[in-house]
């Protein structure tokens, strides 16, 4: 995204969560200049550091990696209050409030697998007892953290339950089991409710069932399939006009599993084994935007 700002010759400068803050009744952030190499080993350079207010971007690009806790929620309402002084914040903060990335696709049910979001511990035993086959995940993870396959006869099951439930405290989000993981968790993104004509399949390693690179999945990009294009049909517009200029869909087999809005990945993948200019599609939407 950066080398594609650059590109087009727009300043990158760039703010962690601790810079961003509210002073004076302004929102600013203590942001520096960067300039872009194309050395992926070495690549950019640090220049001017400077507190400025974000209403004087050109525009603010949210970014932050899940855990979703309390601040990151700080975080989303000192950019909700930037947006209120003049800031084109992306993707809108309270969008990133209201689309938890797991519990999203209860909106579009009719595209997923049957599955629940609930803290007491029974009712998740009943529910991969009647599923056989299931995983579990915590709703503020990302990367694979904290994800398990459970088995109805699985030894652990118990612990496991108690374990990411925190003994009944935490919500937990419960899917069926798609074999279809073998050949991959599908990212398909979408850019201003737009797909990009290929994703990244996410194929586990050998013993696992995670299809997360973080995780140690193999990335192999491949065109999108109809079922794909039916899915981002559906869901784009929908979520363009919340203002969530990047959404990653994920996908498997036929279903649709997770809605990831805080910092969707995969561009460099998909450019880099197929040529097609992703972030180039990104910064045109970008513009388009705050034009």
């Amino acid at each position: 995204m950066m080398r594609a700002a650059q590109a087009r010759g727009h300043g990158v400068h760039v703010c962690e969560q601790a810079g961003l803050h509210w002073a004076k009744n302004r929102v600013a952030a203590g942001a520096t200049r960067l300039s872009l190499t194309d050395n992926d080993e070495d690549w950019y350079r640090r220049h001017e550091s400077q507190i400025r207010p974000l209403a004087e971007f050109g525009a603010v690009l949210m970014r932050k990696d899940p855990p979703f806790d309390l601040e990151y929620v700080a975080s989303t309402w000192l950019l909700s209050a930037a947006v209120r002084e003049g800031a084109r914040v992306f993707n809108a903060p309270q969008a990133l409030r209201e689309h938890n990335e797991k519990f999203a696709i209860a909106e579009f049910a009719r595209f997923t697998v049957p599955s629940l979001v609930a803290r007491e511990m029974p009712r998740l035993q009943e529910f991969i007892d009647e599923h056989s086959d299931t995983v579990l995940k915590r709703l503020d993870g990302m990367g694979g953290a904290g994800v398990f396959r459970v088995r109805h006869d699985d030894p652990n099951r118990n612990v496991i339950v108690e374990s990411i439930s925190k003994l009944g405290t935490r919500s937990v989000m419960a899917q069926r089991y798609i074999p279809a993981i073998a050949e991959g968790d599908k990212r398909v993104l979408l850019i201003d409710g737009k797909v990009v004509p290929h994703c990244l399949a996410r194929i586990p390693r050998p013993g696992d069932s995670r299809g997360n690179l973080a995780a140690g999945a193999r990335g192999v990009a491949q065109p999108v399939s109809a079922r794909h294009r039916e899915i981002a049909g559906a869901l784009g517009p929908v979520l363009a006009g919340r203002g969530l200029l990047l959404v990653g869909l994920d996908v498997i087999g036929d279903w649709l599993t997770e809605v990831n809005v805080t910092s969707p990945t995969c561009f460099r993948e998909i450019q880099d084994q197929t040529g097609f200019d992703v972030s180039g599609m990104f910064l045109g939407a970008l513009e388009a935007r705050i034009r």
